[in-house]
């Protein structure tokens, strides 16, 4: 059974929770906010209405995951105090415990995500590394693990572009995920992943390395202005579709922007490339491209800002977005986050999209004091 110093440790911790957090000025704070949606013409501007909505829901949030975690920690406490009574069994209050704990992991881990574009939807974009057809089938098991890893936390996914391999799997996908803080947990996966197995696609069985690469930028919104200098931008069209037959669009509606960005602080110039196949609407593809676009223009604003803010902070763990972040070795049951040391023997479960434990580790590795 849990001791009297795990009892302590968990009202210690909700304690710091409910004092950190302020609770008791943000329940003041929804009272307020939700005054303003009583006025009568609240809902005659839509997008100003379901921010404040928004903005209300992510108060109670805090609100609510608090009283959990509060209660969780008496029902331990009762319990403890029973099990000498023997009116509770102690199995019944190690299964308290782990929920209590699990609650308050939760709560504190949501804490870590404290900027601003942490609570955006998020634009993921896989890219199959040189190696051809096994860096390609590593793609699609990335794309794979990552939709199911979306698919648990109930966040929605729209695929905005995919590049079939020549033979299996595929050359590059991008899709957005849609839901509280998508980006503030997936920013964690920005960077190059590594495969070591015995590959299928070797007639000698050979061990094989392959590589992908992973890139998350944070989905922004009309809120947000970004400048997109029309001189520096141009578009292609070119038909979409799937592999042949009557999948393929026999009207270019796929769009291609072309960006020549040139970077305010350094002055480099490069070529940024946004595809768009998502619908068969040429006008609606053009949108969704040009809002993929401002979401990159706005996550290289945000890098500078953390470069800089890195340089400040001395000893700050800098964020390494190109490295190679995680190897995943099929035949030694073995996936390892080489950022954070953190590693598991589950490969399957890996695989089938639980990477909570990762994420977890890399947002506590980096938080800030």
């Amino acid at each position: 059974m849990i001791t009297q110093d795990q009892l302590k440790e968990i009202q210690t911790r909700k304690d710091a929770l409910k004092m950190y957090l302020d609770v008791d000025n943000k329940k003041i704070q929804v009272e307020e906010e939700e005054l303003r949606t009583h006025v009568p013409d609240f809902w005659l501007d839509q997008k100003a209405a379901e921010a404040q909505m928004k903005k209300i829901k992510q108060l109670k949030f805090w609100i609510e995951g608090c009283a959990e975690v509060e209660k969780a920690v008496e029902e331990v406490a009762t319990g403890f105090d029973f099990v000498k009574e023997g009116l509770v069994e102690e199995e019944e209050v190690d299964a308290l415990y782990a929920t209590a704990l699990d609650l308050i992991e939760k709560l504190e881990l949501r804490n870590m995500l404290r900027h601003e574009e942490d609570k955006m939807d998020a634009i993921l974009k896989i890219n199959s590394g040189a190696g051809g057809t096994e860096s390609q089938d590593w793609a699609s098991m990335l794309m794979r693990m990552y939709l199911r890893w979306c698919e648990r936390h109930g966040y929605k996914t729209s695929i905005t572009h995919l590049v079939e391999g020549d033979e299996a799997g595929i050359k590059s996908v991008s899709f957005s995920v849609t839901g509280d803080f998508a980006y503030g947990y997936l920013k964690s996966e920005n960077g190059v992943h590594r495969l070591v197995r015995v590959s299928p696609y070797n007639a000698q069985g050979k061990r094989m390395t392959s590589f992908a690469s992973v890139f998350v930028t944070p989905l922004i919104d009309d809120t947000i202005e970004i400048v997109i200098e029309p001189a520096r931008l141009s578009w292609d069209t070119f038909r979409s579709g799937g592999a042949g037959g009557q999948n393929v669009n026999k009207v270019e509606s796929g769009v291609r922007a072309r960006y020549q960005y040139k970077d305010p602080y350094t002055g480099e110039e490069e070529e940024i490339l946004v595809e768009n196949t998502e619908t068969r609407d040429q006008p609606k593809n053009r949108e969704n491209a040009l809002r993929n676009l401002k979401s990159i223009l706005y996550n290289k604003e945000l890098q500078h800002r953390r470069e800089e803010q890195a340089k400040i902070e001395a000893g700050k763990k800098k964020i390494e977005w190109g490295s190679q972040i995680r190897s995943y070795v099929f035949d030694d049951r073995r996936v390892k986050d080489h950022r954070t040391g953190h590693q598991t023997s589950d490969v399957n479960g890996v695989m089938d999209g639980d990477i909570d434990a990762f994420i977890k580790a890399y947002l506590m590795d980096n938080s800030e004091e």
